[in-house]
């Protein structure tokens, strides 16, 4: 049972944009402050507000006015005294009067207590920016402490916030034009721990724009390995030739968690949960990542620990899809799609290049898997100029081949236009047992295994007649799982479907079908996907497929599931029933996931050692368990500690 206070690594973030009037800090605060308190009800650890948000980013001239810089000071005691009875931290930003110069600053507010000031350091002064005739740079400013509210409080460029009861959650601030630079003060931060970027901003909004920063906070989160908090302001600070938009944005790593609404006028509030704990995993597997240190200026930085206490996640408010090598957008599945048969294609035909054979070789059994290889065959022989009966496919029925799978691999083959013959495997197998001492009725391990087998030293041998390569069909999944026969459907000469899982095979097959192929291929295919998983290799009825994989080992979407999040998010598996749960809904129990988890770890420790002499194939994602590239494991590790995080 999981602490009230464990939240696997995720933090709850908030980005606001209010509405504003420009020189009224009374009401600013007051809106701010309806803000914040509505990020507390949805368990905000970290809110961050616009820049300038108390006085309004546009007064211009008005900064200088001893009036607006009174009242500021005066709203912002009050918004720092009402934060005694809140429980997230802000981010809250302000001009600051300091050394005969004025600063635009952010501040991190938590529980009643400034614990520290952010100057910005970058001054845009072009085009429509003008901040250069009001404020100095933070690399201008001389003290390491400011007086206020009878309160020395920390401020500088080098101040980054540690919040020591959440593990690895370290903030950074940078200001609106920071981010745009070629050396954003992030980058830097990241360097010495930073995972938090909050970001204060009031970057106006033209055509275009919106994507620009968009890709910005994404690319920037990705080089910084962190999560990014962008908050600009909205409609209402908009005036004489500039509008705003109220552009919020929550990025880790690469991917935008959440995006606000633009141009509203009732302001607009994006919340999403940041997983620290993957981003401290991704940046110690990343070496280059540290290593980038020793490019960058010895700049020492100062930490402040804020004892920030965070709410208890009970559900994630984040995209976390239950097929996570499937994208949920339709049009990035069919780009993805492309580019991974794409990939798959490229690499076969090096293939046959390098070894200047013409003739590929495969197993075609009516199944998901040999259908994709072959799809892929087909291409990579357009491809290179070659003629598709060099690609041969050969369906082997033995004792379990249902006539449904049979009559599928036939009609897939002639409506592809590939060479085809049927090789009869129940002979041979039989004499086999004859020649071991086995009984052709007992139905074991041995039973199964040797027909693999057969069929592959069938394959091979086709393969040297015909001086061609057998092309293996194997999936990502039933590699993790060691759901495979050794030395069986285990080898090939080159396995194109070797980091493809199973859940993301399914849909290739679909996507090809709807794109490539003809009405009487379509139908074939469509059977292909309606039919069920089998490795049919125990007898069955002629016209009924009962040897089903996922009765055996458990749903394929499920084992995908833990992969990804035990291989791409070095995820434990506590952290993963998490995850499940948010991600499948009521679909399966906690009971129906842990039963499942814990045979996906056994198998996956318990497969190693085939992993370790896996043939070649193309990698196409993120997760990859090839032995010469993204997955090393000694093939006899204990998974006892992992196994003991389900008792």
């Amino acid at each position: 049972m999981r602490s009230q206070k464990e939240n696997f690594g995720f933090v709850r973030v908030a980005a606001v944009s209010p509405r504003l009037r420009v020189g009224d800090p009374h009401f600013n605060v007051d809106e701010m402050l309806q803000w914040l308190k509505r990020a507390e009800k949805q368990g905000a650890t970290l809110v961050v507000f616009p820049e300038l948000g108390i006085s309004g980013y546009t007064v211009a001239d008005l900064h200088f006015q001893k009036t607006l810089q009174d009242a500021t000071k005066k709203e912002l005691l009050r918004f720092v005294s009402a934060s005694k009875n809140i429980r997230a931290a802000s981010v809250v930003g302000f001009a600051l009067p300091h050394e005969g110069k004025l600063f635009n600053v952010a501040a991190l507010v938590y529980k009643g207590t400034i614990w520290g000031i952010v100057p910005k350091t970058y001054i845009p002064g072009y085009k429509e920016f003008y901040e250069e005739r009001w404020f100095a740079s933070g690399r201008d400013l001389l003290a390491k402490e400011v007086e206020l509210f009878g309160k020395k409080i920390p401020v500088g460029t080098d101040i980054l916030f540690r919040f020591p009861r959440i593990p690895g959650a370290i903030l950074g601030i940078e200001i609106c034009e920071d981010v745009w630079v070629p050396l954003p003060p992030s980058s830097f931060q990241a360097l010495v721990g930073a995972t938090l970027i909050a970001n204060p901003s009031a970057s106006n909004d033209w055509v275009g724009r919106a994507e620009y920063r968009r890709e910005l906070i994404k690319q920037q989160s990705a080089r910084g390995m962190f999560g990014y908090v962008y908050a600009s302001c909205g409609v209402h600070e908009s005036t004489t030739d500039l509008v705003f938009g109220g552009h919020a944005l929550i990025g880790e790593n690469g991917t935008i968690l959440a995006e606000s609404k633009r141009f509203s006028r009732e302001g607009e509030m994006i919340v999403s949960d940041i997983d620290v704990e993957y981003l401290l995993h991704e940046r110690e597997r990343t070496t280059s990542f540290g290593e980038s240190v020793h490019e960058s200026p010895q700049k020492v930085f100062r930490f402040v620990d804020v004892l920030i206490e965070p709410a208890s996640i009970l559900k994630l408010e984040r995209l976390l899809g239950p097929n996570p090598f499937v994208p949920a957008n339709p049009a990035e599945r069919d780009m993805r799609a492309k580019e991974i048969f794409s990939i798959q294609v490229a690499g076969l035909a090096k293939r046959l290049e390098a070894i200047r054979a013409k003739n590929l070789i495969i197993g075609l059994s009516g199944g998901l898997d040999s259908t994709l290889a072959l799809l892929v065959a087909v291409k990579t022989m357009e491809t290179l100029g070659i003629s598709l009966k060099n690609t041969h496919a050969f369906s082997m029925p033995g004792f379990g081949t249902s006539n449904r799978t049979r009559k599928n691999a036939r009609r897939l083959a002639e409506s592809l236009g590939v060479s085809f013959e049927e090789i009869d495997i129940t002979k041979g197998v039989l004499q086999q047992f004859r020649d071991i001492g086995h009984d052709h009725n007992n139905e074991s391990v041995v039973y199964e295994n040797a027909q693999a087998r057969y069929r592959t030293y069938t394959l091979m041998d086709k393969a040297n007649q015909m001086r061609g390569i057998v092309v293996g069909t194997g999936d990502l999944s039933e590699i993790a799982l060691g759901w495979n026969t050794y030395t069986g459907d285990h080898i090939a000469h080159y396995n194109v479907n070797c980091s493809i899982p199973k859940t993301l095979v399914k849909y290739l097959v679909q996507w090809v079908s709807e794109t490539e192929m003809d009405k009487k291929t379509q139908a074939t295919l469509d059977d292909i996907l309606a039919t069920p998983i089998s490795p049919e290799l125990k007898k069955s009825r002629p016209h009924e497929i009962t040897h089903k994989t996922e009765d055996i080992i458990g749903p394929y979407e499920l084992h995908d599931f833990f992969l990804f999040h035990f291989i791409r998010r070095a995820a434990s598996p506590r952290k993963i029933l998490f995850v499940a749960r948010h991600a499948w809904g009521e679909k399966y129990s906690n009971a129906v996931l842990k039963k499942w988890l814990r045979l996906f770890l056994e198998r996956f420790f318990g497969a190693q050692w085939k992993r370790s002499v896996a043939t070649d194939g193309p990698k196409v994602g993120s997760v990859s368990l090839s032995p010469r590239g993204d997955w090393r494991m000694p093939s006899d590790a204990e998974a006892r500690a992992w196994l003991d995080e389900l008792r």
